[in-house]
């Protein structure tokens, strides 16, 4: 499955602090027009020949920017250490509902890491877009794409789909899929392609403990570790107790 970003390139900032790294942000920055390179300005000359009109350059320490990028950018590729990275980006965590996506590239360009808000953040997609134009490898650690199963925090992403659950009910749907326990999932809305379209690409059949249904009437909740409800309707009051905690509701666009 092709790759696409989940924002757009002019929300990506570019970081890099070494003259060898600001020359891999320049392949960086071709295959992602409209992102911005940051780099310390004693490097300004190389930064404006890796990308010419496309660079700030800033003065002081690197770890003074990470506050500035964080609120400014959705996407940040650190052609930085990964150890180096996490002690720069700590301070300044929030939640993984808001935290930017960050992606670590090594200076010789063969991996691309998404360090932090892989799903919700993004960080994985970006990674897999730069992997293919660098021809480099991507290096996914979170569950559900190392395992290729679903992914239940991006479900119907792609197509237009918003969800609705708690934090703890998204941790415990998502530890149900690749824990392999049961999991209903009820589609009586919204288009039928969404694994094909999964977000990061899948291949293969569904995953063996998805049970499909086609009416969340006929699921008995108790026998499920989850229940994804892919609906327009709002949840009927009688199985709402029932489902406390477990479920995650899909809302597709309504079609006009």
């Amino acid at each position: 499955m092709t790759q696409h970003l989940p924002f757009p390139s002019e929300r990506i900032a570019v970081v890099s602090i070494t003259r060898h790294g600001i020359a891999l942000a320049g392949h960086v920055i071709a295959a992602l027009p409209g992102a911005r390179l940051f780099a310390p300005e004693k490097f300004a000359a190389e930064a404006e020949a890796a990308a010419p009109g496309a660079n700030a350059c800033y003065a002081g320490k690197t770890a003074e920017q990470i506050p500035i990028l964080f609120s400014n950018f959705d996407g940040i590729v650190a052609i930085v250490s990964l150890g180096a990275m996490v002690r720069l980006v700590a301070p300044y965590l929030a939640r993984k509902e808001s935290d930017p996506g960050v992606v670590v590239i090594d200076e010789a360009g063969r991996f691309v890491i998404p360090m932090l808000s892989g799903h919700l953040g993004g960080a994985n997609a970006l990674a897999g877009v730069l992997a293919g134009a660098l021809d480099a490898t991507a290096v996914l650690t979170t569950a559900s794409d190392a395992r290729q199963t679903l992914a239940v925090d991006l479900l119907g992403r792609e197509l237009g789909w918003t969800f609705e659950a708690s934090h703890d009910e998204i941790v415990r749907a998502s530890a149900a899929v690749v824990n392999d326990e049961p999991v209903a999932l009820v589609q009586e809305a919204g288009s039928p392609d969404w694994w094909a379209r999964h977000a990061n690409g899948r291949n293969g059949p569904l995953p063996g403990n998805l049970f499909p249904f086609s009416r969340l009437e006929d699921v008995e909740p108790e026998r499920f570790g989850a229940v994804l409800w892919i609906s327009h309707r709002d949840l009927p009051a009688a199985l709402a107790p029932r489902l406390a905690g477990k479920r995650v509701i899909y809302r597709p666009p309504v079609s006009p």
